[in-house]
């Protein structure tokens, strides 16, 4: 009918689960230091170990697959207090998620690793930077970061980085052919960060306008990525 107004698409920005679990791990050379560190414990070299990468690494996921094998609690590192402390390592194991610089209590840190080391207990530490790059005014929490292992998360090769195109549209129940996989490979940033993000873009976009995930649909998007 002529002046009817057709209603628009709505795309809702529905939570999609991603499967944490060692199965679902995309595996490559850029993580192997970190695989080869979870599947070592309980023999690391160091009670107290620190897990480095960039956004998206894979950071959460191994801190995630090790809390499974070990009955690790987590915390993030500005939640952690003091008195929490004893509490946070009943289980003799925990996860301290992305330190950052001045946004944490360091006497709680500093705390923990003592007290873990009084009781022969695990502590994982994950976080995009290094600890030797943070500012810490206590000099003996300063000294006792600085001596943790660091384990680095390398930004992914081009077969680990298609394989998280293709896992990042299976998670959200996307079905792409070759062609998409290969136009995104090519076009984004080499990062895990970058490629969840384009999917994510890729599916609220297609739902909004109604059309398949095509490799037309990506470079209509991201022409100026």
């Amino acid at each position: 009918m002529p002046g009817r107004v057709h209603p628009r698409q709505l795309a809702f920005s529905l939570p999609h689960a991603e499967s944490l679990s060692r199965d679902n791990f995309l595996e490559g050379p850029a993580n192997a230091a970190g695989v080869a560190l979870i599947d070592a414990w309980p023999e690391w070299p160091n009670r107290i170990m620190w897990l480095a990468g960039p956004e998206g690494s894979g950071k959460s996921h191994l801190a995630a697959i090790w809390s499974e094998a070990s009955g690790a609690r987590s915390t993030t590192a500005n939640a952690l207090t003091a008195e929490a402390v004893p509490g946070a390592l009943v289980t003799g194991a925990l996860v301290v998620e992305d330190p950052k610089v001045r946004e944490f209590d360091e006497r709680a840190l500093f705390h923990l690793m003592n007290l873990a080391r009084e009781d022969d207990a695990y502590v994982l530490f994950t976080g995009r930077q290094m600890p030797a790059s943070l500012e810490i005014e206590l000099p003996d929490l300063r000294s006792r970061l600085r001596a943790v292992p660091v384990i680095a998360l390398l930004p992914p090769d081009d077969q680990l980085f298609r394989g998280l195109i293709v896992k990042f549209c299976a998670d959200r129940q996307l079905a792409v052919d070759e062609s998409v996989v290969s136009y995104l490979a090519t076009r984004l940033e080499r990062s895990s960060a970058a490629a969840r993000q384009a999917v994510e873009l890729l599916d609220s976009e297609a739902l909004r306008l109604g059309r398949p995930v095509t490799r037309a649909l990506a470079a209509e998007l991201l022409r100026d990525v």
